[in-house]
């Protein structure tokens, strides 16, 4: 039987390839959505002395002593901004806390921004001076390729080609630094890195991790350790794409199992690509089948739902 292969595509063979490259490059994304809830992307706009630059950082953030980092815990609530300890946030129906703390950078808005109310202003740590201009790049780019991404979905989707871009315009996208420590001696026999769920977003971007661990579920039930350079990105599908295709796209299981080496640390920092708070997660019209499954929701909405499963907020 011959082996099932996770679909490698380039971003070139879409921006600047003939008409039938780019029909193939489209026609592999949304195979490889739908068929493994993932595809890998061979290449991608950040470079990789900017990368190595925010590895460091991210390193150096975490390295902070732990008062110091508590005093970067959104007031807010909800941890869509600064810092959440050690232990916080658990998966959808677990009951136990995943081993990693993290923090979310977002995006700058003007103060006269009418989602400037919504989202709480990003927090930047005075210890790391140039914190704010490496993660702000490393957004702003990958906020650029999701939308990329997405809209070679349209196609498929049988919708207008700006349909995602009108959704995501201001959108309330997360890049997520994640330190995964040192596993601890006391630690609950049943708690792992990051426990078996489903992100939240439509899409979610994961440039490269500083050490493996990584798995997801294909759609035949099977844990695939994805290992990946640094000149990739996995491209994964959130609960908000499947929920917009009806689930003709599902949301991506994905876990982080703990290493065999318990002294090790892992980075890494996905890219949450989120619509903007009033979009209306609506099941699309060519998915419908025998009827969309989820009643219209905005995604401010079912984003606070979900951070409440998750112990957020």
């Amino acid at each position: 039987m011959e082996q099932r292969k996770v679909p490698e595509l380039r971003l070139a063979q879409y921006l600047e390839g003939s008409e039938s490259e780019k029909k193939e490059f489209i026609d592999q994304l949304f195979t490889g959505l739908k068929e493994y809830g993932f595809i890998v992307l061979k290449d991608h706009p950040i470079s990789n002395e900017l990368l190595n630059k925010a590895y460091s950082l991210s390193e150096a953030l975490f390295s902070l002593p732990a008062d110091t980092k508590k005093n970067y815990v959104s007031k807010k609530g909800g941890g869509q901004r600064g810092y959440t300890p050690f232990g916080v946030e658990h998966a959808k129906d677990q009951a136990v806390a995943d081993l990693k703390e993290f923090w979310h950078v977002g995006r700058e808005l003007p103060e006269n921004h009418k989602y400037s109310q919504v989202y709480p202003p990003n927090l930047w740590p005075s210890e790391l001076s140039e914190f704010k201009d490496v993660f702000t790049r490393i957004y702003s780019e990958l906020d650029r390729c999701g939308e990329i991404i997405l809209e070679a979905l349209t196609h498929p989707l049988g919708v207008e080609k700006n349909y995602f871009r009108k959704m995501i315009e201001d959108g309330n996208s997360i890049l997520r630094l994640l330190h995964y420590p040192p596993l601890p001696e006391d630690r609950d026999p049943r708690a792992i890195r990051a426990a078996a769920h489903e992100d939240i977003n439509l899409i979610t971007l994961l440039v490269s991790a500083s050490a493996s661990g990584l798995e997801l579920k294909d759609r035949d039930g099977k844990w695939l350790s994805i290992e990946s350079d640094p000149n990739s990105i996995i491209v994964d599908s959130g609960d908000m794409l499947s929920r917009l295709t009806n689930e003709v796209i599902p949301s991506t299981t994905h876990r982080v199992v703990n290493p065999d080496d318990s002294s090790t640390n892992r980075y890494s920092m996905p890219y949450f690509m989120h619509p903007h708070p009033e979009a209306v997660l609506s099941c699309l019209d060519s998915c419908k089948g025998q009827g969309a499954k989820y009643p219209d929701i905005t995604a401010q909405d079912f984003l606070m739902q979900r951070l409440k499963e998750i112990g957020l907020a």
